[in-house]
C-alpha cells in the first residue's frame, strides 16, 4: 500500500470512528449485519432498578481453593452471594440475579453471557483465593485490565487458567473494523464504571474487615472481559492464611461481611456513580 492510500485508510478509519463515537451518545446505532447487532450498545447507563449480576464462584466439580482448615472456596463464595442477594433483594431500586445458587459447575464464559444477556447495571465475582505467600490475607477488588497489576494477581489469573481452559467472551465479527470501534467505544465507559465500582468498595470497607496490602488490582480475569458491563472480582480473603481461612469457615463473620459490603453494593447502585 502506498503512503497516501494508507494515509487515506487511516483518516477513512478515523472519520468511522467519530461518526460512530456520536451515533453511540445520541442511540443512533442501528446496524444491519448479525454480527454487529451481538454487540449491546446502551446509549446511556438505564434508569434504576438497577439491576446486579452476583457471581459465586467455582462450584460443582471445581472446589476452588481449600483452606488449611479444609473449608472450600466454592462453599464460601455461594454463602457469601446468597447473604448479598437476600440482603439487597429487600433493597429499593435494585434486583439481584445469581449465576449460580447452588453447588453446580458454571463454565467462566457462561458466567459473562449470562450477566450480558440480562443486560446487568453490575457484575460482581466472589471469590476466596489462595496465595503463594502464607502471610498474605485480606479483601482486595479487581477490574479489568490487559496486564496483571503484580506478581500476586498473575498468579492468581494463572490459577485461574489452569482451572479451566480460557475460552472466548466475545464472538467473532464480519466486520472487525467497525465492530472493534464499537466494542472500543462501549468498553472504555466500562472499564471507568468498573474501576469507579472497585475503589468504591475498597473505601468503605476499609476499617469493617481485613484489607490486603495495596487492595485496588487490576487482573485479565475471563469474568472481567465483558465489555458493556461493569464487573469487579472481589476475594473475599486468602483461604492460605490461617486468620483469613478461620474468619471466613465463620458464618457469623460471613454474616458480617455480607452485611457491609451489601452496604457497599447499595451505595454504589443507587450514588453518584450510577446517576
Amino acid at each position: 500500500m502506498h503512503y497516501d492510500e494508507g494515509m487515506n485508510r487511516w483518516q477513512e478509519l478515523l472519520t468511522r470512528r467519530e461518526m460512530l463515537g456520536g451515533m453511540l451518545g445520541l442511540g443512533l446505532v442501528c446496524v444491519a449485519s448479525p454480527a454487529i447487532a451481538n454487540v449491546p450498545l446502551p446509549p446511556r447507563k438505564p434508569r434504576p432498578p438497577r439491576l446486579l449480576v452476583l457471581d459465586p464462584g467455582h462450584g460443582g466439580k471445581d472446589p476452588g481453593a481449600i483452606g488449611r482448615n479444609g473449608v472450600l472456596e466454592k462453599t464460601i463464595t455461594l454463602d457469601l452471594g446468597l447473604r448479598l442477594a437476600n440482603l439487597l433483594r429487600g433493597q429499593e431500586k435494585i434486583q439481584v440475579r445469581l449465576t449460580r445458587e447452588t453447588d453446580t459447575f458454571v463454565p467462566l464464559q457462561d458466567r459473562v453471557k449470562f450477566a450480558r444477556a440480562l443486560g446487568a447495571d453490575l457484575f460482581v465475582s466472589i471469590h476466596a483465593d489462595s496465595a503463594p505467600n502464607p502471610k498474605a490475607r485480606g479483601l482486595s477488588v479487581y477490574s479489568l485490565s490487559d496486564r496483571a497489576s503484580d506478581d500476586l494477581t498473575k498468579s492468581l489469573v494463572e490459577q485461574e487458567i489452569k482451572a479451566e481452559p480460557e475460552q472466548k467472551t466475545l464472538p467473532d465479527y464480519v466486520d472487525p473494523e467497525v465492530a472493534a470501534i464499537l466494542l472500543d467505544l462501549t468498553t472504555k465507559r466500562t472499564r471507568q464504571l468498573s474501576a469507579g465500582v472497585k475503589e468504591r468498595i475498597i473505601r468503605g470497607m476499609t476499617g469493617d474487615w481485613p484489607i490486603l496490602t495495596n487492595p485496588i488490582r487490576s487482573a485479565n480475569f475471563v469474568v472481567l472481559r465483558a465489555p458493556d458491563v461493569p464487573s469487579v472480582l472481589l476475594e473475599s480473603g486468602f483461604l492460605s492464611n490461617t486468620q483469613d481461612a478461620t474468619m471466613l469457615a465463620s458464618k457469623t463473620q460471613r454474616a458480617r461481611l455480607a452485611k457491609e459490603l451489601a452496604k457497599e453494593i447499595h451505595r454504589i447502585l443507587t450514588g453518584p456513580l450510577y446517576a
